[in-house]
């Protein structure tokens, strides 16, 4: 568990790490440099869900053998079947990770919504939906390594 206390935004007791695959931790289908590494780091504080429709058929292969729970997402809107899924874990206790505009419910009702910038680019309804915007998936997840910079960028 993650634990951070932040003036005028909340303590947070984050449990889960919910990530978009395509275009926050793989590009074209592959996961991006860097990021195995850090997701097995985390995985000591965290659990870790991966959230995909699964475009490139990749997914599961390219994150076999990584601490993280991969679910293929089988309805659409596809919107609301990743906000379904971060309400059966609870939204306090989830941070979530994304760049698109399937990713927007998910990442406004978590405690903590986090938006990468990676070269799929980021859909301006996922800009508006997170608390934080962040250059990168390595970025974002280092940040988590390190909680307590979150107040820096989240305080009053």
């Amino acid at each position: 568990m993650i634990k951070v206390d932040i003036p005028d935004f909340g303590r947070l007791e984050l449990e889960n790490l919910v990530l978009d695959y395509n275009g926050t931790l793989a590009l074209d289908g592959a996961v991006l440099p860097g990021v195995a590494e850090l997701l097995q780091e985390l995985a000591e504080e965290l659990e870790i869900h991966v959230l995909t429709a699964d475009t490139f058929g990749t997914c599961k292969q390219a994150l076999e053998g990584l601490p993280v729970k991969v679910s293929v997402l089988g309805r659409s809107p596809e919107d609301e079947a990743k906000l379904d899924y971060v309400e059966e874990l609870g939204v306090d206790s989830c941070v979530c990770i994304g760049n698109g505009r399937n990713d927007r419910l998910m990442l406004q009702s978590a405690a903590l919504g986090m938006v990468v910038l990676e070269a799929e680019g980021t859909a301006l309804d996922a800009f508006g939906a997170g608390d934080i915007v962040i250059r990168d998936i390595v970025s974002a997840l280092q940040l988590l390594l390190k909680p307590v910079r979150l107040k820096a960028t989240l305080r009053t």
